[in-house]
């Protein structure tokens, strides 16, 4: 009796639940998200065959699609739940002006178009999945619309490589260069209150130009973008400094090493080597930091753990 009673209770509730054809949408779109990333890795560390039509990467990439299908349909429930929190995190993201969907799409399509070509592509995901330290609070430091930020800059400008002729098209990268000739020039390195990160933001900064390497990193790159140019911030694991957008070009790394070692800092690098950068998409960044004597100059660290551009 009691079991004819389970039985009845089990058909009652499987016929009030409700059907939901979307999980298996949300779980194989996932799915195809996780498998090309995981495809790619395999390929590129596997002993090719050379079967007729790849045959052999066909059937690799559905074994792989097969395998996480069922691993996530194992795993539904949660998946689902953690797949809504992240959305909101997402939405909550985009409309506050912090990580949003644009970010996600952006960082997605940079990963999977470096791994295409890069011979360890377990170092593209480790880098991607990496947070970028205090990245919230770094943003909201990049005052670069803030006027005294601006007029800082400006100064710098006025200041320094204002009859450079022939290279108008490298006028903001020159513009860039006088902002970090200044910034450069009497910045004194100060370390944080012990056992605390302090972000200072840029209009901080401005009053004593102090402080360590996140402070500078953070007004360099605000005063670069108040004048126009575009910065990114580079993090090493235990050091964040300043790149500034030269091109995309061959042309242009050629014309920015003419300009720099003929030009604008002809003393400071004579004899030495430009420090660049070049991203997933062939462009070209060139070294900002304080331990630099000119644009260019000599990294502290190789390492590339994290990148955060300013647009």
């Amino acid at each position: 009796m009691v079991k004819q009673s389970n039985i009845d209770f089990q058909k009652i509730k499987e016929k009030l639940q409700v059907k939901k054809p979307w999980d298996s949408v949300i779980i194989f779109v996932l799915n195809i998200l996780i498998a090309i990333p995981v495809f790619i890795i395999i390929h590129q560390n596997i002993i090719d065959p050379n079967w007729y039509f790849h045959i052999d990467r066909i059937l690799l990439f559905l074994l792989v699609v097969v395998a996480i299908q069922l691993v996530l349909r194992l795993m539904k429930t949660i998946i689902i739940l953690c797949i809504a929190l992240y959305l909101i995190a997402l939405i909550y993201g985009s409309l506050f002006g912090n990580y949003g969907f644009n970010s996600v799409f952006e960082d997605y399509r940079s990963m999977v178009y470096s791994m295409s070509e890069d011979p360890n592509p377990q170092d593209i995901i480790i880098s991607k999945l990496l947070p970028f330290p205090n990245k919230s609070k770094i943003l909201n430091a990049i005052e670069y619309d803030n006027p005294k930020v601006r007029n800082f800059a400006l100064l710098a400008t006025t200041k320094y490589f204002r009859n450079v002729k022939g290279y108008s098209e490298y006028r903001r990268q020159i513009q860039s260069f006088a902002v970090f000739k200044e910034i450069q020039s009497r910045w004194n390195y100060v370390s944080d209150p012990k056992g605390k990160e302090y972000i200072a933001r840029a209009t901080e900064s401005l009053i004593h130009f102090s402080g360590d390497c996140d402070d500078h990193a953070i007004l360099m790159a605000a005063c670069v973008r108040a004048v126009g140019g575009t910065p990114r911030l580079i993090h090493t694991g235990g050091h964040i400094y300043p790149e500034v957008l030269i091109g995309n070009k061959t042309a242009d790394l050629e014309a920015i090493n003419y300009l720099i070692k003929e030009v604008l800092f002809k003393q400071e690098s004579k004899g030495k080597e430009i420090h660049y950068h070049i991203d997933e998409r062939g462009q070209i960044w060139l070294n900002l930091d304080y331990t630099a004597t000119y644009p260019g100059g000599p990294f502290m660290s190789e390492e590339i753990l994290g990148a955060l551009t300013l647009n």
